[in-house]
């Protein structure tokens, strides 16, 4: 029905930069919230970035200033700008998006399998 895939992950020194893109494709109508999450080892699944339509943003405080996330509407798309990246952002990112499939307001939400950041210090 719905497909998230992403991409842009890998290794980095600290200090570097990666871009993440992550593509919704399928039957949809228009995309109410997409974002990135992420999970580092022994840890919990944390909000990083999110965007939602309006085009707010909401960041965690620990990466304002350094993240950007941006959506690209026409493509489904939502892309997020990692600058001065730290040892502490290594996890497996994941893109979550809910989206509206039909007029009826029928809704689908879900997660794409996740893409590993690694900072080296």
């Amino acid at each position: 029905q719905v497909q998230l895939v992403e991409s842009g992950g890998g290794l980095v020194q600290a200090g570097g930069s990666l871009r993440l893109s992550c593509v919704a494709s399928g039957n949809i109508l228009s995309i109410n919230e997409m974002g990135w999450y992420r999970m580092a080892p022994g840890k919990r699944r944390e909000p990083v970035a999110i965007v939602s339509s309006g085009d707010r943003t909401d960041y965690a405080d620990s990466v304002k200033g350094r993240f950007t996330i941006s959506r690209d509407n026409a493509r489904n798309t939502v892309y997020l700008q990692m600058d001065s990246l730290k040892p502490e952002d290594t996890a497996v990112y994941e893109c979550h998006a809910e989206v509206l499939l039909d007029m009826d307001g029928t809704t689908w939400a879900g997660w794409a399998p996740g893409t590993q950041v690694t900072v080296s210090s």
